[in-house]
């Protein structure tokens, strides 16, 4: 009997190897699979590579896991924000390397793992700095940048609810990068707060097919952070 359901945030995340890259879900503050980020500091592996679309808010969540000095390196779209001082502080002292991409971008390189995309051409970073020494080609007229995939190791992601067979459904923005990262890593890791039993949830309503998903975790639903928002 396929069961993906695990009993604990340590089970789920206790094979997660030093120098991993781990996809991060979440948009700001929606979405984040704080518990999944909590469980990670405490189990202790370090000299990671995070992909997320920020780089943490306040002491909180990624923000703590970038403080606890676990990260290497950050792969993200919007680094600073009016809290992000944890990602300032480490990224000036030269702690932390930064590596910054595109909103949409990001999201397609992701997509391109997950759909087994070699490589692609992308015209937004022609002609600027993050364009960097990368190949570029003329294409009817316009010039594009050669972007690769960004293959996971492991993904984190926040879903609403989840079977045993490891389908997810989201909650409205919390939805954001966790269905593209589900099937851009090894191993995915949901947390939901609803567990359904098989058939419960609507074939049409499934958002993330239980195939990208290895294990999923039922956490309960958080209290207001602040800021006045839910995880």
């Amino acid at each position: 009997m396929i069961n993906k359901v695990v009993t604990s945030v340590a089970e789920a995340l206790g094979d997660i190897q030093d120098g991993a890259t781990v996809l991060i879900g979440g948009f700001g503050t929606a979405g984040i699979p704080n518990e999944l980020i909590d469980g990670l500091i405490a189990q202790g592996a370090r000299d990671l590579t995070v992909v997320n679309n920020n780089a943490g808010n306040g002491d909180q969540g990624l923000a703590a896991l970038l403080k606890a000095g676990r990260v290497r390196k950050i792969i993200c779209s919007f680094p600073r924000q009016a809290d992000s001082y944890v990602f300032d502080e480490l990224y000036r002292s030269g702690k932390l390397e930064l590596e910054l991409v595109p909103q949409g971008n990001l999201a397609e390189r992701i997509r391109a793992a997950g759909a087994g995309i070699g490589a692609f051409y992308c015209a937004t970073a022609y002609g600027t700095e993050l364009a960097g020494d990368r190949e570029v080609r003329e294409i009817d007229g316009r010039h594009y940048v050669l972007e690769y995939p960004i293959k996971g190791d492991v993904a984190l992601i926040k879903a609403e609810s989840g079977d045993r067979w490891g389908n997810l459904t989201y909650r409205k923005a919390a939805r954001n990068f966790g269905p593209i990262m589900a099937t851009a890593a090894r191993t995915t890791i949901a947390s939901v707060y609803d567990v359904r039993e098989l058939g419960e949830i609507d074939p049409e309503a499934v958002v993330t097919p239980g195939i990208f998903v290895q294990r999923v975790v039922p956490v309960p639903r958080s209290v207001t952070r602040a800021g006045g928002f839910k995880s």
